[in-house]
């Protein structure tokens, strides 16, 4: 009789065991799968720009080439690689998806400016793609490629409007 309830006991807990393991590694696979999936389109779109770090600009970039962008360029190449296929200016791209507030910018949304020496204020002559956290990366000038400060006084105060095209 002890020797009944003993493998009574080892059979319940070998079950309970296979319950719980079971559950631990259908839970562990689902928490891996979450955080394969849980990076989005707009953050590999960013991870995939960030690679072209230091790419000299060059106003009018065709963009038939890596070896330089203009703003708009770069943008519709890095956007390009994840099916998203962008009209070539700036201009154009500012009338693509939907429009978005600052205040609920996303990971990459569209932002545009009116700056540098084509500007008028309110015409848009520049394109960046949001970062999160108030960054954009962007290509202008002498950094080439770059990570700006989104809430900088420049760049502040030359943003116009957002678009999400993802």
């Amino acid at each position: 009789m002890n020797m009944q309830k003993i493998i009574k006991k080892v059979i319940i807990a070998g079950v309970a065991a296979t319950i719980g393991f079971g559950t631990f590694a259908i839970e562990g696979t689902n928490t891996a799968q979450a955080a394969t999936t849980s990076t989005s389109v707009g953050q590999k779109v960013i991870d995939y720009g960030e690679r072209y770090m230091g790419t000299p600009y060059r106003f009018g970039a065709s963009t038939s080439t890596t070896r330089y962008f203009d703003c708009s360029s770069f943008m519709k190449h890095i956007f390009k690689k994840y099916g998203v296929d962008l009209p070539r200016t700036s201009v154009q791209q500012s009338k693509v998806g939907r429009a978005v507030s600052k205040s609920n910018l996303k990971k990459g949304d569209l932002v545009f400016f009116s700056s540098g020496s084509r500007s008028t204020g309110r015409n848009i002559t520049h394109v960046a793609v949001y970062m999160g956290g108030g960054k954009i990366l962007h290509t202008y000038g002498s950094p080439g490629v770059t990570i700006s400060n989104l809430n900088s006084s420049y760049w502040k105060r030359a943003y116009i409007k957002a678009r999400r095209v993802l």
